[in-house]
């Protein structure tokens, strides 16, 4: 039965997991970055957001539950969160610093350059550039989905490892309290409300990304991908967002 006090627990559920999502800019920023520099389409971003917010949930979701039902003190249940948190922002941290660093070699490489030819006794000159045909290849193998991302791969683990720091403390533990469905209840409003937010934020800032278009930058699109991600692991490692 879902008392009165659970439902106070649902509602206070899904503002902490909307605030809680929108304040955490690790949330959306990442896949933001990685679907404008990877060409990815609406459906794979779709995809790898949901992914990535269920597995970040998850992990904390079943060391509630491990928690709550093996007695185990709060106290060390927010210990272990937070040493999973700390985890989480230094991977994004490291992951983002070698993902800029492997873009602007890329976007070294594919610096524009000059081809000579000579026809009928004339020369002439044309700019050329290897980054329009990696693009290609990148947006037909997304199409066709048979190229797996590491980044992608990449991100979804570090979500993994990134516990959901509000959801013990402040909601698992008092709905236990409860009944086993005000547990499951207040858990599914949480998870419900944190992948939804997820989903909308990147969306949102995907569509507005669509109509900016920097021909110059193109190249190092990989590498303000990784700069993105990079500042948002640090912001969450020295400011705790």
């Amino acid at each position: 039965m879902i008392t009165p006090e659970i439902l106070v627990l649902c509602w206070t559920a899904a503002a902490i997991a909307f605030v809680h999502t929108l304040l955490g800019p690790d949330h959306y920023l990442p896949f933001v970055a990685l679907a404008k520099s990877r060409g990815w389409s609406a459906g794979k971003t779709l995809r790898m957001t949901l992914l990535c917010g269920s597995g970040h949930i998850v992990g904390s979701v079943l060391l509630g539950i491990i928690g709550i039902y093996a007695s185990i003190q709060l106290g060390a249940l927010e210990w272990v969160e937070g040493w999973r948190g700390e985890l989480a922002a230094w991977a994004l941290l490291s992951f983002g610093l070698v993902y800029m660093a492997w873009g602007l070699r890329r976007a070294h490489r594919n610096k524009p350059h000059i081809h000579w030819h000579s026809h009928g006794g004339e020369r002439h000159a044309h700019v050329h550039t290897h980054h329009g045909d990696h693009a290609h290849v990148h947006s037909a193998g997304d199409a066709a989905g048979k190229q797996r991302s590491p980044a992608a791969w990449a991100i979804f683990i570090v979500f993994v490892l990134g516990p959901c720091e509000p959801l013990i403390p402040l909601l698992m533990f008092p709905a236990a309290k409860e009944s086993v469905a005000g547990l499951a209840a207040v858990t599914g409003v949480f998870a419900l409300v944190t992948v939804l937010t997820m989903l909308a934020a990147v969306m949102i800032a995907v569509w507005g990304l669509r109509a900016v278009r920097l021909p110059a930058m193109e190249r190092f699109s990989d590498a303000i991908a990784g700069g993105t991600i990079a500042v948002c692991g640090l912001a969450i490692a020295v400011l705790g967002l």
